[in-house]
């Protein structure tokens, strides 16, 4: 077998790895925590059908966490811990006695009902219920009209 010069080999290496990174816009394989939400950023999540907003807001060393509904427009309000994965955020919690996890993930969502775009998509595992929503920060906000 004819010897490749040194050059062709290491271009040939280079592209090999290159082939092996994350493509845009899939989920990073890397093991560094999301750091794409400051700890002292305000959340804000929200869904439709059925209508929920969930607020979080740093209180202290923790967070506390507003749940709201059209059955509870005041309000629940208990506290939650927070976690940082690869590719986005959670919160743990309990909520009238039904245990609550968030996972918060960068990517375009629409809420379906208004012209605006949110930076994160919502999982909330409510009991044994889950809602899909979108969310957004006091230092990344939505884009589009304030009032829809």
């Amino acid at each position: 077998m004819p010897k490749l010069p040194r050059s062709i080999l290491a271009a040939s290496g280079g592209l090999l790895l290159l082939s092996c990174a994350d493509a845009p816009g899939e989920i990073g394989r890397d093991t560094q925590p999301f750091d794409g939400i400051s700890p002292t950023a305000s959340i804000t999540l929200l869904g439709t059908e059925p209508f929920w907003s969930i607020y979080i807001t740093p209180d202290g060393e923790g967070f506390i966490a507003r749940y709201t509904s059209p059955e509870n427009l005041d309000g629940s309000q208990f506290a939650v811990s927070r976690f940082a994965g690869n590719n986005g955020i959670g919160f743990s919690g309990s909520l009238d006695g039904n245990a609550l996890q968030i996972a918060l993930t960068p990517g375009q969502c629409s809420d379906g009902m208004s012209d605006r775009t949110y930076p994160y998509t919502a999982t909330v595992a409510l009991g044994d219920a889950i809602l899909d929503g979108c969310g957004h920060t006091s230092d990344q906000p939505f884009t589009g009209d304030e009032a829809p």
